[in-house]
């Protein structure tokens, strides 16, 4: 019952209540954001939600998009921007998300939304993690989150789909709240973001 309604119920009072709290610094961070992007905050992507359904999700911009005297991209590190980087440390960036919360693309607690180009690397154990919609924080990222190995990740994220309840949902946003007060696990060993997937 809690799995296929109420868990929906909740995601969705608790992400509206959370988003009208957070509205002024939800503001404050665009505003910043903006300038450091020439006028761009927000950063779109597509990702497999539940069952795989494609959805744009909605995160805080925090690299510009500058490139080197070739048109490619600068590496992470080089565009991580200084309000950037302090977005991400204090998991500001995660904000926006909410609004994917609301529209139902996502549950505050699941399997991390990963990219759409690694849909055909996963076998078949790795595919359950799309069982559940993903979720803006998760059992993977209270144990470890970017500073995992993707076999332990994908470990976490089907014990998560396996062992699904309220109790264990109320764990999670607690030991989220003490990941982000200490800032554990939020980048891989020189790395702004995690390294990609590359399959089995």
């Amino acid at each position: 019952m809690y799995k296929n309604f109420f868990k929906r119920v909740i995601d969705f009072c608790s992400a509206l209540i959370a988003f009208l709290l957070l509205s002024p610094l939800f503001l404050l961070v665009m505003i910043g954001l903006a300038f450091a992007n020439e006028g761009k905050p927000f950063f779109f992507q597509k990702r497999p939600g539940k069952n795989g359904k494609i959805f744009s999700i909605i995160k805080f911009k925090t690299m510009n998009d500058k490139k080197d005297a070739n048109g490619n991209l600068l590496s992470d590190v080089e565009r991580l921007t200084p309000i950037g980087a302090f977005v991400r440390k204090t998991s500001l960036d995660e904000i926006p998300q909410l609004i994917n919360v609301l529209k139902g693309d996502m549950s505050l607690i699941g399997p991390r939304p990963l990219l759409t180009n690694y849909l055909s690397l996963y076998n078949d154990f790795q595919s359950r993690r799309h069982e559940v919609r993903p979720g803006i924080t998760g059992w993977a990222q209270v144990n470890g989150r970017n500073s995992i190995s993707w076999a332990k990740k994908f470990e976490h994220d089907i014990w998560y789909v396996d062992n699904l309840s309220l109790v264990l949902d109320i764990r999670i946003c607690f030991l989220t709240l003490k990941k982000v007060f200490f800032r554990e696990g939020i980048n891989q060993d020189g790395q702004a973001t995690t390294e990609p997937f590359k399959g089995n």
